[in-house]
């Protein structure tokens, strides 16, 4: 869903016949309802079961895919795309559901390759979607988008197992009101920033009130008896370094997304364009899905043997190899492939570890909403490095006969930045707590109740 549109972008205001400026909320509207949706979800599989809100997310799913196929209109299309959005509530509580029904000897791969199966859909999503675009009506996209998650509706209810719900109270709705505010608020201003200006009344406006409905929202967290996040479990220092380590590790991959299809796309007659189709273009990129896929179990197996703060630290190396490796190997295409595979055997070690960490680190009923949190804090970091990323690209171009586009200093710089977010990532995750400081993710017990909290829980 998140590479879905990407081969119609330059195309999408002439399509929805509306400016540049109104199109890009087809992409802005998937990723605030993602950003609100996945903590959401995750509490609400942990109370009601979660099984039953994956069914309901792959359904709302479908009927977004469904009215994008069925609209050329701009007003609906945004509805749509916010309602394929909240499909990405899926992955947190598919981790979720493998921690209550498989053995302990099969987690720990499990859980990795779901965890890298965000980049993998990615991945294999841009070159089909970017094949369907040029050989058929754009409309064919969502056809099929609404036509897989049928099938994954399907199989979800044949296949997967439901076990029972694992927490207790009642949901907060004041709270997911106050989050999903607090977040829209934020990533409305990064992802607008550009557009509206950094130092504008409505960027500025909104990066306030992020903060203080966020702030409210803690408070609120702190005070009721079964808050949508429990705050004091997220304090935690496992949890606290893990998602922080996760948005940076988030804005590392981004860097790649977003560069190195412009690099390949370029007109040769730029002097470092590669000039490669859009359907090439995604099946050059289409490697490094592969790459994700094969490093995954390798990463449980690193887990399992030296712990997941191995596997992250190792990750976070590996990513900012691959873009060292981007800067002297951008000049071909085969190059492109090479550092995108480094750069996704990188994430794919990071992301093995990252629900190992949290799960290894909170009571069974909190997993689906702590997994959720921690998809967030990856989600959050993508959409700071989309915004960082973007404005290099737009204040370092040259011309190219009537338009402007990014120097390859700019290519260069946005490389050396994601890249030194993933070293940040390295740093930070030195600061989780060691080996014999973490739990199994497969026997970590939920305290009960009555049990006092510790200066440590806090």
């Amino acid at each position: 869903m998140q590479t879905l549109v990407i081969p119609l972008i330059p195309d999408l205001p002439n399509l929805l016949h509306t400016s540049a400026a109104n199109a890009s909320w087809v992409i802005t509207a998937t990723l605030l309802a993602a950003a609100v949706a996945t903590p959401v979800a995750g509490r609400l599989g942990d109370l009601y079961g979660k099984r039953h809100v994956l069914v309901a997310s792959t359904i709302l799913l479908v009927i977004g895919s469904l009215v994008c196929a069925l609209t050329s209109s701009l007003a609906p299309m945004v509805v749509g795309r916010a309602l394929q959005g909240v499909g990405a509530g899926v992955i947190p509580l598919g981790i979720s559901i493998m921690r209550d029904v498989l053995p302990p000897r099969k987690l720990g791969s499990a859980i990795a390759l779901m965890s890298s199966s965000l980049g993998v859909g990615g991945a294999f999503g841009l070159p089909l979607a970017a094949v369907i675009a040029q050989h058929a009506d754009w409309h064919v996209l969502f056809w099929c988008s609404a036509g897989v998650g049928l099938l994954v509706t399907v199989l979800l209810v044949l296949v997967v197992p439901a076990p029972a719900p694992t927490a207790t109270g009642r949901f907060d709705a004041v709270g997911a009101l106050g989050l999903g505010a607090g977040l829209v608020c934020l990533l409305l201003a990064v992802s607008k920033g550009g557009d509206w200006g950094w130092a504008g009344p409505r960027t500025l406006g909104l990066f306030a009130a992020s903060v203080v409905l966020l702030l409210v929202w803690g408070w609120w967290e702190l005070r009721i008896a079964s808050p949508l996040v429990d705050l004091r479990t997220t304090a935690r220092r496992q949890v606290l370094m893990t998602n922080l380590a996760s948005v940076v590790i988030g804005f590392s991959l981004y860097g790649m997304s977003l560069i190195a299809p412009q690099l390949l796309e370029l007109p040769k007659a730029t002097g470092y364009g590669l000039g490669q189709s859009l359907t090439s273009t995604g099946l050059l990129l289409v490697p490094s899905g592969l790459a994700m896929m094969a490093v995954s179990p390798l990463g449980a197996r690193l887990s399992a043997a030296r712990g997941p703060k191995t596997s992250l630290f190792a990750g976070a190396l590996v990513i900012s190899a691959g873009y060292v490796l981007a800067i002297a190997l951008m000049g071909s295409a085969w190059g492109v492939l090479v550092f995108a595979a480094v750069i996704s055997s990188g994430i794919g070690l990071a992301y093995a570890a990252m629900p190992a960490l949290i799960m290894g680190a909170v009571p069974v009923a909190d997993t689906a909403a702590a997994n959720g949190l921690n998809t967030l804090m990856r989600s959050i970091g993508t959409s700071t490095s989309s915004a960082v990323t973007g404005v290099v690209l737009a204040h370092m171009t040259t011309r190219f006969g009537p338009v402007s586009i990014p120097t390859e200093n700019a290519f260069r710089t946005g490389f050396l930045v994601a890249g030194g977010g993933a070293l940040l990532a390295a740093l930070v995750t030195l600061a989780i707590p060691g080996r014999r400081g973490q739990s199994d993710p497969a026997t970590s017990a939920e305290p009960t109740d009555s049990a006092p909290r510790t200066t440590a829980d806090a």
